[in-house]
Protein backbone atom coordinates (compact mmCIF):
# COMPACT_ATOMS: atom_id res chain seq x y z
CA UNK A 1 0.00 0.00 0.00
CA UNK A 2 1.50 3.32 -1.01
CA UNK A 3 0.85 6.89 0.06
CA UNK A 4 1.76 10.10 -1.64
CA UNK A 5 3.34 12.20 1.14
CA UNK A 6 4.46 15.39 -0.49
CA UNK A 7 4.70 18.22 2.01
CA UNK A 8 5.36 21.89 1.74
CA UNK A 9 6.29 23.98 4.75
CA UNK A 10 6.29 27.70 4.98
CA UNK A 11 6.35 30.47 7.49
CA UNK A 12 6.37 34.18 7.19
CA UNK A 13 5.52 37.59 8.53
CA UNK A 14 3.24 40.08 6.82
CA UNK A 15 4.76 43.49 6.39
CA UNK A 16 1.97 45.76 5.24
CA UNK A 17 1.38 46.94 8.78
CA UNK A 18 2.93 46.14 12.12
CA UNK A 19 1.48 44.77 15.33
CA UNK A 20 4.71 45.39 17.23
CA UNK A 21 4.29 47.28 20.50
CA UNK A 22 4.45 51.04 20.17
CA UNK A 23 7.17 52.94 21.98
CA UNK A 24 5.74 54.21 25.27
CA UNK A 25 9.15 54.88 26.80
CA UNK A 26 8.33 58.53 27.52
CA UNK A 27 5.01 57.59 29.14
CA UNK A 28 6.66 55.01 31.39
CA UNK A 29 9.56 57.30 32.34
CA UNK A 30 7.26 60.26 32.96
CA UNK A 31 4.83 58.20 35.05
CA UNK A 32 7.55 56.58 37.14
CA UNK A 33 9.34 59.88 37.90
CA UNK A 34 6.14 61.82 38.72
CA UNK A 35 4.73 59.05 40.92
CA UNK A 36 8.04 58.65 42.75
CA UNK A 37 8.06 62.39 43.53
CA UNK A 38 4.43 62.13 44.65
CA UNK A 39 5.32 59.26 47.01
CA UNK A 40 8.03 61.40 48.63
CA UNK A 41 5.54 64.29 49.04
CA UNK A 42 2.98 61.94 50.65
CA UNK A 43 5.54 60.52 53.06
CA UNK A 44 6.76 63.98 54.08
CA UNK A 45 3.25 65.39 54.64
CA UNK A 46 2.12 62.14 56.22
CA UNK A 47 4.87 62.39 58.83
CA UNK A 48 4.47 66.14 59.38
CA UNK A 49 0.67 65.92 59.57
CA UNK A 50 0.64 62.62 61.48
CA UNK A 51 -1.65 61.20 58.77
CA UNK A 52 -1.76 57.41 58.55
CA UNK A 53 -3.97 57.72 55.45
CA UNK A 54 -1.29 59.57 53.51
CA UNK A 55 1.41 57.11 54.57
CA UNK A 56 -0.81 54.17 53.57
CA UNK A 57 -1.51 55.76 50.18
CA UNK A 58 2.22 56.32 49.70
CA UNK A 59 2.72 52.61 50.24
CA UNK A 60 0.02 51.87 47.66
CA UNK A 61 1.69 54.21 45.17
CA UNK A 62 4.94 52.27 45.56
CA UNK A 63 3.06 49.30 44.05
CA UNK A 64 1.97 51.55 41.16
CA UNK A 65 5.55 52.52 40.40
CA UNK A 66 6.56 48.86 40.60
CA UNK A 67 3.75 47.97 38.18
CA UNK A 68 4.93 50.62 35.70
CA UNK A 69 8.54 49.44 35.99
CA UNK A 70 7.54 45.82 35.30
CA UNK A 71 5.39 46.83 32.31
CA UNK A 72 8.25 48.94 30.92
CA UNK A 73 10.73 46.08 31.36
CA UNK A 74 8.30 43.78 29.52
CA UNK A 75 8.15 46.21 26.57
CA UNK A 76 11.97 46.30 26.47
CA UNK A 77 12.30 42.52 26.72
CA UNK A 78 9.70 42.04 23.99
CA UNK A 79 11.99 43.81 21.52
CA UNK A 80 15.01 41.60 22.21
CA UNK A 81 16.03 39.31 19.37
CA UNK A 82 15.27 35.56 19.58
CA UNK A 83 18.07 33.19 20.56
CA UNK A 84 18.76 29.47 20.29
CA UNK A 85 17.41 29.06 23.81
CA UNK A 86 14.40 31.37 23.42
CA UNK A 87 13.27 31.08 19.82
CA UNK A 88 10.45 33.59 20.33
CA UNK A 89 12.65 35.91 22.38
CA UNK A 90 11.00 37.41 25.48
CA UNK A 91 7.73 38.39 23.80
CA UNK A 92 5.62 36.52 26.35
CA UNK A 93 6.97 38.74 29.14
CA UNK A 94 4.32 41.32 28.17
CA UNK A 95 1.61 38.73 28.94
CA UNK A 96 3.15 38.00 32.34
CA UNK A 97 3.36 41.74 33.03
CA UNK A 98 -0.33 42.24 32.20
CA UNK A 99 -1.22 39.32 34.47
CA UNK A 100 0.94 40.75 37.26
CA UNK A 101 -0.71 44.17 36.97
CA UNK A 102 -4.20 42.62 37.03
CA UNK A 103 -3.39 40.63 40.18
CA UNK A 104 -1.77 43.70 41.76
CA UNK A 105 -4.91 45.76 41.09
CA UNK A 106 -7.14 43.08 42.60
CA UNK A 107 -4.98 42.93 45.74
CA UNK A 108 -5.04 46.73 46.01
CA UNK A 109 -8.82 47.05 45.70
CA UNK A 110 -9.23 44.13 48.11
CA UNK A 111 -7.19 46.03 50.68
CA UNK A 112 -9.19 49.22 50.06
CA UNK A 113 -12.51 47.37 50.37
CA UNK A 114 -11.41 45.59 53.57
CA UNK A 115 -10.32 48.87 55.16
CA UNK A 116 -13.63 50.48 54.14
CA UNK A 117 -15.67 47.66 55.71
CA UNK A 118 -13.64 47.96 58.92
CA UNK A 119 -14.34 51.70 59.06
CA UNK A 120 -18.11 51.19 58.96
CA UNK A 121 -17.95 49.54 62.40
CA UNK A 122 -15.12 51.68 63.77
CA UNK A 123 -15.19 55.10 62.04
CA UNK A 124 -11.84 56.85 61.76
CA UNK A 125 -11.59 60.65 61.71
CA UNK A 126 -10.61 61.66 58.21
CA UNK A 127 -7.72 64.10 57.97
CA UNK A 128 -8.75 67.49 56.64
CA UNK A 129 -7.50 69.87 54.03
CA UNK A 130 -3.97 68.43 53.72
CA UNK A 131 -5.29 65.05 52.57
CA UNK A 132 -7.67 66.71 50.10
CA UNK A 133 -4.86 68.82 48.60
CA UNK A 134 -2.49 65.86 48.27
CA UNK A 135 -5.28 63.69 46.80
CA UNK A 136 -6.02 66.43 44.26
CA UNK A 137 -2.35 66.41 43.21
CA UNK A 138 -2.70 62.64 42.87
CA UNK A 139 -5.65 63.10 40.49
CA UNK A 140 -3.58 65.36 38.24
CA UNK A 141 -0.51 63.11 38.19
CA UNK A 142 -2.35 59.82 37.67
CA UNK A 143 -4.79 61.23 35.09
CA UNK A 144 -1.95 62.76 33.09
CA UNK A 145 0.01 59.49 33.20
CA UNK A 146 -3.07 57.45 32.25
CA UNK A 147 -3.71 59.72 29.25
CA UNK A 148 -0.21 58.97 27.95
CA UNK A 149 -1.12 55.27 27.79
CA UNK A 150 -4.65 55.75 26.47
CA UNK A 151 -3.80 55.35 22.77
CA UNK A 152 -2.27 51.90 23.33
CA UNK A 153 -4.81 50.41 25.73
CA UNK A 154 -7.01 48.84 23.02
CA UNK A 155 -4.20 47.12 21.13
CA UNK A 156 -1.77 46.02 23.85
CA UNK A 157 -2.86 44.25 27.03
CA UNK A 158 0.37 45.20 28.79
CA UNK A 159 -0.21 48.91 28.06
CA UNK A 160 -3.85 48.49 29.15
CA UNK A 161 -2.60 47.18 32.51
CA UNK A 162 -0.44 50.29 32.97
CA UNK A 163 -3.33 52.53 31.90
CA UNK A 164 -5.77 50.89 34.30
CA UNK A 165 -3.32 51.15 37.18
CA UNK A 166 -3.05 54.91 36.70
CA UNK A 167 -6.76 55.41 35.95
CA UNK A 168 -7.73 53.43 39.05
CA UNK A 169 -5.47 55.57 41.22
CA UNK A 170 -6.91 58.74 39.75
CA UNK A 171 -10.39 57.44 40.55
CA UNK A 172 -9.42 56.61 44.13
CA UNK A 173 -7.92 60.08 44.60
CA UNK A 174 -11.07 61.66 43.14
CA UNK A 175 -13.14 59.72 45.66
CA UNK A 176 -10.94 61.01 48.49
CA UNK A 177 -11.38 64.63 47.33
CA UNK A 178 -15.16 64.40 46.89
CA UNK A 179 -15.69 62.52 50.15
CA UNK A 180 -13.36 64.95 51.95
CA UNK A 181 -15.26 68.04 50.87
CA UNK A 182 -18.67 66.54 51.63
CA UNK A 183 -17.44 65.23 54.98
CA UNK A 184 -16.03 68.61 56.00
CA UNK A 185 -19.39 70.17 55.13
CA UNK A 186 -21.72 67.53 56.64
CA UNK A 187 -19.63 65.57 59.13
CA UNK A 188 -20.84 62.24 57.67
CA UNK A 189 -18.09 59.87 58.76
CA UNK A 190 -19.68 56.92 56.91
CA UNK A 191 -19.27 58.65 53.53
CA UNK A 192 -15.53 57.97 53.27
CA UNK A 193 -15.78 54.12 53.50
CA UNK A 194 -18.88 54.12 51.27
CA UNK A 195 -17.09 56.01 48.50
CA UNK A 196 -14.11 53.66 48.88
CA UNK A 197 -16.37 50.60 48.43
CA UNK A 198 -18.09 52.04 45.36
CA UNK A 199 -14.73 52.87 43.76
CA UNK A 200 -13.44 49.37 44.56
CA UNK A 201 -16.42 47.81 42.78
CA UNK A 202 -15.92 50.05 39.73
CA UNK A 203 -12.22 49.13 39.52
CA UNK A 204 -13.08 45.43 40.00
CA UNK A 205 -15.30 45.42 36.91
CA UNK A 206 -12.57 47.10 34.87
CA UNK A 207 -9.83 44.81 36.16
CA UNK A 208 -11.78 41.58 35.59
CA UNK A 209 -11.45 41.82 31.80
CA UNK A 210 -7.72 42.50 32.09
CA UNK A 211 -7.27 39.50 34.39
CA UNK A 212 -9.36 37.18 32.21
CA UNK A 213 -7.59 38.09 28.98
CA UNK A 214 -4.08 37.90 30.48
CA UNK A 215 -4.83 34.45 31.94
CA UNK A 216 -6.22 33.30 28.58
CA UNK A 217 -3.13 34.52 26.73
CA UNK A 218 -0.83 32.85 29.27
CA UNK A 219 -2.70 29.58 28.57
CA UNK A 220 -2.29 29.99 24.77
CA UNK A 221 -5.93 30.82 24.10
CA UNK A 222 -6.89 32.53 20.84
CA UNK A 223 -6.30 36.28 21.40
CA UNK A 224 -9.26 38.64 21.65
CA UNK A 225 -10.30 40.03 18.28
CA UNK A 226 -9.16 37.00 16.26
CA UNK A 227 -11.92 34.72 14.93
CA UNK A 228 -10.44 31.26 14.36
CA UNK A 229 -13.67 30.04 12.70
CA UNK A 230 -13.37 32.76 10.07
CA UNK A 231 -9.71 31.87 9.54
CA UNK A 232 -10.62 28.23 8.93
CA UNK A 233 -13.41 29.30 6.57
CA UNK A 234 -11.00 31.51 4.63
CA UNK A 235 -8.45 28.69 4.30
CA UNK A 236 -11.07 26.06 3.41
CA UNK A 237 -12.46 28.19 0.56
CA UNK A 238 -9.12 28.62 -1.18
CA UNK A 239 -8.78 26.87 -4.58
CA UNK A 240 -7.26 23.34 -4.44
CA UNK A 241 -7.63 23.15 -0.63
CA UNK A 242 -9.28 19.84 0.25
CA UNK A 243 -8.91 19.88 4.03
CA UNK A 244 -7.77 22.14 6.86
CA UNK A 245 -6.63 20.58 10.12
CA UNK A 246 -4.35 21.10 13.14
CA UNK A 247 -5.18 24.82 13.14
CA UNK A 248 -3.83 26.60 16.20
CA UNK A 249 -3.71 30.33 17.01
CA UNK A 250 -2.14 31.80 20.15
CA UNK A 251 -0.56 35.00 21.43
CA UNK A 252 3.23 35.26 21.29
CA UNK A 253 2.88 38.54 23.18
CA UNK A 254 0.16 41.05 24.03
CA UNK A 255 0.41 42.47 20.49
CA UNK A 256 1.46 39.58 18.24
CA UNK A 257 -0.39 36.37 17.32
CA UNK A 258 1.03 33.18 15.83
CA UNK A 259 -0.66 30.48 13.74
CA UNK A 260 0.15 26.93 12.69
CA UNK A 261 -1.97 24.91 10.26
CA UNK A 262 -1.85 21.86 8.00
CA UNK A 263 -3.46 22.15 4.56
CA UNK A 264 -4.24 19.25 2.19
CA UNK A 265 -4.19 20.31 -1.47
CA UNK A 266 -5.09 18.59 -4.71
CA UNK A 267 -2.18 20.32 -6.46
CA UNK A 268 1.10 21.44 -4.92
CA UNK A 269 3.06 22.85 -7.86
CA UNK A 270 2.42 26.47 -6.86
CA UNK A 271 3.15 26.04 -3.13
CA UNK A 272 5.57 28.98 -2.96
CA UNK A 273 3.07 31.40 -4.48
CA UNK A 274 0.30 30.13 -2.17
CA UNK A 275 2.47 30.44 0.93
CA UNK A 276 3.39 34.00 0.03
CA UNK A 277 -0.28 34.87 -0.51
CA UNK A 278 -1.37 33.17 2.75
CA UNK A 279 1.18 34.79 5.05
CA UNK A 280 0.30 38.23 3.69
CA UNK A 281 -3.48 37.79 3.81
CA UNK A 282 -3.48 36.09 7.23
CA UNK A 283 -1.56 39.12 8.50
CA UNK A 284 -3.63 41.77 6.75
CA UNK A 285 -7.09 40.26 7.31
CA UNK A 286 -6.72 38.48 10.64
CA UNK A 287 -3.75 40.07 12.42
CA UNK A 288 -1.51 36.97 12.34
CA UNK A 289 2.06 38.15 12.75
CA UNK A 290 3.78 34.76 12.47
CA UNK A 291 2.26 31.98 10.32
CA UNK A 292 3.67 28.47 9.94
CA UNK A 293 1.90 26.47 7.25
CA UNK A 294 2.38 22.81 6.32
CA UNK A 295 1.01 21.75 2.94
CA UNK A 296 0.28 18.09 2.22
CA UNK A 297 -0.84 16.09 -0.81
CA UNK A 298 -2.59 12.80 -0.15
CA UNK A 299 -3.52 11.24 3.18
CA UNK A 300 -1.17 11.71 6.09
CA UNK A 301 -1.90 11.42 9.81
CA UNK A 302 0.12 14.23 11.38
CA UNK A 303 -0.96 13.54 14.96
CA UNK A 304 0.96 11.12 17.14
CA UNK A 305 -2.10 10.83 19.37
CA UNK A 306 -5.78 11.72 19.01
CA UNK A 307 -6.48 15.38 19.64
CA UNK A 308 -9.36 17.79 19.25
CA UNK A 309 -8.53 20.79 17.10
CA UNK A 310 -10.59 23.09 14.97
Amino acid sequence: MSHNHNHGHGHGHGHSHSHAPANFGFAFGFGIILNTIFIIVEVVYGILGDSLALLADAGHNVSDVLGLVIAWIAVYLGKKAPSERRTYGFKRSSILSALFNAVFLLVAIGAIAWEAIQRFSTPQPVAGKTVIIVAFIGILINTLTALLFMSGRKHDLNIRGAFMHMAADALVSLGVVVAGFVLLWTGWQWLDPLVSLVISIVILFGTWGLLKESINLSLDAVPEGIDIVKIKGYLSNLPTIQEVHDLHVWGMSTTEAALTVHLIRSEIEDNDELLQKLTKELHDQFGIEHATIQIEKGTFNCSLQPESTI
